[in-house]
């Protein structure tokens, strides 16, 4: 079984923001299945290349991300390289993506309460880049919005980060870093 977990933080104000690229590539890859909820996390469970996948994207505020990730590991019994986290990632230029496992948060308090949750850093990552070009404070960068010419590098984006998750479920963690360097 797998796990697919987009990061990012409930509700309509933050739709659409840097932080919430995690939500927004698992919204678009599931389309309009309806989520449902356990574990303080909206999930869904599906047969995906003959594989069991579990989509899941923590309501906990990304901050406390690792609690409802953990619960989910652990009642369905998920090995840690069998889990892909999407993120954004404020150091990798915007549009480009980087794969990355055994790491660091880099700073990113939602990967920091997973890997603490977990007690492991050995899951994979997808992590989208965001740069911040300016001197604006991070927080607010990250919970600023997409302005329109960057959602649409976002949409345009969105079948490479689905071809993404149908290696990673189809192939796992290594060969799908060797299929998609960093872009």
């Amino acid at each position: 079984m797998k796990l697919i977990v987009g990061l990012g933080n409930p509700g309509k104000e933050y739709q659409k923001t840097r932080h919430n690229i995690g939500f927004e590539i698992l919204d678009n890859y599931i389309g309009d299945e309806k989520w449902s909820e356990k574990f303080n996390g909206q999930y869904i469970k599906k047969i995906v290349n003959n594989e069991a996948v579990i989509f899941l994207k923590p309501l906990t505020f990304m901050n406390l991300s690792g609690s409802s990730v953990y619960k989910f590991v652990d009642y369905f019994d998920i090995n840690i390289e069998d889990i892909l986290v999407i993120q954004d990632d404020i150091d990798i230029e915007f549009g480009l993506y980087k794969m990355k496992r055994i790491s660091s948060s880099g700073g990113h308090n939602g990967i920091k309460s997973i890997i603490n949750s977990l007690k492991s850093d050995e899951f994979l990552r997808l992590k989208i880049g965001v740069k911040n070009n300016q001197e604006n404070n991070v927080i607010d960068f990250v919970l600023g919005k997409f302005n329109k010419e960057e959602w649409k590098q976002i949409m345009d984006n969105f079948q490479i980060y689905d071809k993404i998750i149908d290696s990673f479920i189809k192939n796992g963690p290594t060969k799908t870093m060797e299929l998609y360097k960093c872009k």
